[in-house]
């Protein structure tokens, strides 16, 4: 198996002289004695001339001779090489991959939105250019199937499968870690690093979104009137003890079944209530 080598090609400064003088020269002598030798040498001189290429910062080229990988340039400068050689540009800088919102279903079924953001960069030209068709749309697919697994993999949120510990909501860093590593294991193939990986956007689709929407509503209504109901009963047994201990008045059953009643229904009431002032005694 043939893996990524490092190609080390002649300066192009040096060989541009080089090229000049012979252009130079073949053109001097050819106008003193009309040879047609100089014509031949400066034809030559010419065909030399496609070999010369540059590579910029974070860039590469990928050499091919007749079907033959000869290595890959990654230095940046200004170089020369066999003219016959095929090079091949690959870019090794890091890229963003923001991918479209895709509607999939969620562990239990729901379908969802959801969208990827990627940040890779080419780590192996020779995979890039060779093992693959086309590096870029090989990213574009694997982003997407991974993205369709991992969905499948976890519930939305946990209002319908309570035993889930981890769910594309709440458990963002575990779901990115897991995305990372599916789209690492994917991307492998082309030679591709996956510098970091995470869930851009996230919600139900159209179609449940209201209804979703209803029952988160009435999920923390719930529990916030589990709160309220729950901190009114302390209150108001607070309230019976204190009136107890200091003999304030004396209250049978019944009439501390009505107080209780009276302070739940204050407490817990959703709108300001009213209060009703009783001019008799407690007996009327």
């Amino acid at each position: 198996m043939i893996h990524e080598k490092e190609n080390n090609p002649l300066s192009g400064y040096v060989m541009l002289i080089v090229v000049i003088l012979i252009l130079g020269l073949s053109v001097f002598a050819l106008t003193i004695s009309k040879n047609p030798v100089f014509i031949v040498i400066l034809l030559l001189a010419c065909g030399l001339m496609p070999g010369f290429f540059y590579v910029n910062p974070n860039g590469s080229r990928v050499l091919v001779l007749f079907g033959n990988y000869k290595g890959t340039v990654k230095k940046n400068g200004f170089f020369w090489v066999n003219p016959f050689y095929i090079k091949k540009f690959i870019s090794l800088r890091a890229r963003n991959f923001d991918s479209e919102r895709i509607k999939v279903n969620d562990k239990v079924g729901n379908p969802i939105l959801i969208g990827v953001i990627l940040v890779w960069k080419v780590e192996n030209t020779y995979k890039a250019a060779f093992d693959v068709d086309d590096y870029e749309n090989f990213v574009r697919i694997q982003s997407d199937a991974a993205v369709r697994k991992l969905a499948g993999r976890y519930p939305y949120d946990n209002f319908e499968d309570d035993e889930a510990e981890i769910t594309l909501r709440s458990g963002l860093d575990e779901v990115n870690r897991a995305l990372e590593e599916t789209l690492s294991q994917r991307l492998e193939i082309a030679g591709i690093e996956v510098i970091e990986a995470r869930i851009g956007y996230l919600a139900y689709a159209s179609e449940i979104a209201g209804a979703m929407l209803r029952r988160q509503q009435a999920t923390a209504i719930v529990a916030a009137r589990h709160k309220i109901v729950e901190g009114a009963v302390s209150m108001v047994e607070m309230a019976l003890e204190d009136l107890s201990k200091r003999e304030v008045i004396e209250l049978d059953e019944e009439r501390k079944a009505a107080m209780v009643s009276n302070l739940m229904v204050v407490l817990c009431a959703d709108k300001d209530i009213t209060p009703v002032v009783n001019s008799g005694t407690l007996n009327h």
